[in-house]
């Protein structure tokens, strides 16, 4: 069954776009519930992040409508302007007098009322350099260690200035991504094996070498062990989501957004959704996400069908770090996970990750958009061949 939405010679995956217009109605409405009280009683503007997060919907809904608008090939072609555009987005934070440190992390650039985190839309430069590298040396990739080295060497250096900044759980899901995608393009099992361990190892280590990680790492393990101290936002977290029950109690209902839980319209608003909207507004918004990820990795295949492998692995690399953040942080706020102060994509304040995640989304519209045309194109090829015969 074709579910594609036509709209003046343009393919819309139309499931896909549905939920993606659901999550971003969803995270409007969440994220004002969880930082109304908070606005209200720091800045004296109840709908101060409301209002700035609106408006980061609306730079990405612009960003995205352009770049749904170039082709596809256009990325394959620059690969190495993606990798340096990359590597300079994560240099830049530590660069004296524009960089900003907030609670001990340099993540962000500060150009007064304007803020970036260089590491959002970085990654999705990565992709897209991952995506041209294994099309363009699909032979040397599948066929020797140096092929899968090449572009490790450019993954470790992503994943250094990631860990200097330092953001751990950026760089787990960036080394995973990348592993899987190298993976899915080619790469031996022995070369893909050999590097998953090594990241493994290399991450656990970092972890344990750090005393503030190993802190968080052993609060996960055991909140209750110490509620009021390094255990105390993931109980106030499970609290909130313990409340929601089946239901939830009511939008804009939530106590624990009542200056009980930290970042709760940030890091942990995830909890919010959970309290107020209770066990059925979860699984609509896992199914949500579901949606998205699914139907994207799905567009892999079928992109390779019609000879168009890197459509089809930068649709799957924006699947996977869309599904790896959105695991990752719905599992620290159900105490699944350490926590990793990574964003629920679409619905977390946060305007860089706002913007660069719909960025993202209009890149696998486009795809989407480019791969249908060409599986129309072909059955209309066929259909004209069988009526000549």
């Amino acid at each position: 069954m074709n579910s594609a939405l036509e709209i003046r010679g343009f393919n819309l995956d139309a499931p896909s776009f549905a939920a993606i217009i659901a999550l971003l109605v969803l995270g409007i409405i969440i994220m004002s519930s969880a930082s109304i009280s908070l606005a209200d009683r720091d800045i004296g503007e109840p709908f101060f992040f409301f209002s700035r997060q609106l408006g980061a919907v609306f730079i990405g809904l612009l960003a995205a409508l352009i770049l749904t608008m170039i082709p596809t090939e256009l990325w394959y072609r620059y690969h190495w302007v993606l990798l340096i555009a990359c590597m300079l987005l994560l240099v830049s934070v530590f660069l004296p007098g524009f960089s900003r440190t907030v609670n001990g992390s340099t993540r962000w650039l500060d150009f007064g009322a304007i803020s970036l985190q260089p590491s959002e839309p970085a990654r999705v430069c990565l992709i897209l350099y991952l995506g041209s590298y294994i099309v363009r040396q699909q032979a040397s990739l599948s066929a020797s260690l140096v092929g899968f080295l090449k572009p490790m060497i450019a993954v470790t250096a992503v994943s250094a200035l990631l860990l200097f900044q330092p953001d751990f759980g950026a760089a787990v899901v960036v080394t995973l991504t990348s592993i899987g995608l190298l993976f899915i393009g080619g790469a031996r099992i022995r070369d893909f094996v050999v590097a998953f361990c090594i990241a493994s190892v290399a991450l656990s280590a970092l972890a344990y070498s750090s005393p503030y990680r190993m802190e968080r790492l052993l609060g996960f393990l055991d909140p209750w062990a110490d509620p009021y101290g390094k255990g105390f936002q993931l109980t106030q977290s499970l609290i909130a989501v313990g409340r929601g029950n089946w239901f939830g109690v009511g939008l804009g209902d939530s106590v624990q957004k009542l200056f009980y839980l930290p970042e709760a319209h940030t890091d942990f608003v995830f909890a919010v959704l959970a309290e107020e909207l209770g066990f059925m507004g979860v699984t609509l918004t896992v199914l949500l996400f579901g949606v998205i990820v699914l139907r994207a990795i799905a567009l892999g295949p079928k992109a390779a069908s019609v000879n168009m492998p890197f459509h089809g692995l930068v649709s799957t690399g924006i699947a996977m770090t869309l599904g790896l953040q959105a695991f990752i942080n719905m599992g620290v706020n159900t105490g699944m996970l350490p926590t990793k102060g990574l964003t629920l994509p679409l619905i977390s304040y946060g305007r860089t990750s706002m913007v660069t995640t719909l960025i993202s989304l209009g890149l696998l519209i486009r795809i989407q958009h480019e791969v249908q045309n060409e599986v129309c194109r072909r059955v209309t090829v066929r259909a004209q061949r069988k009526k000549k015969q």
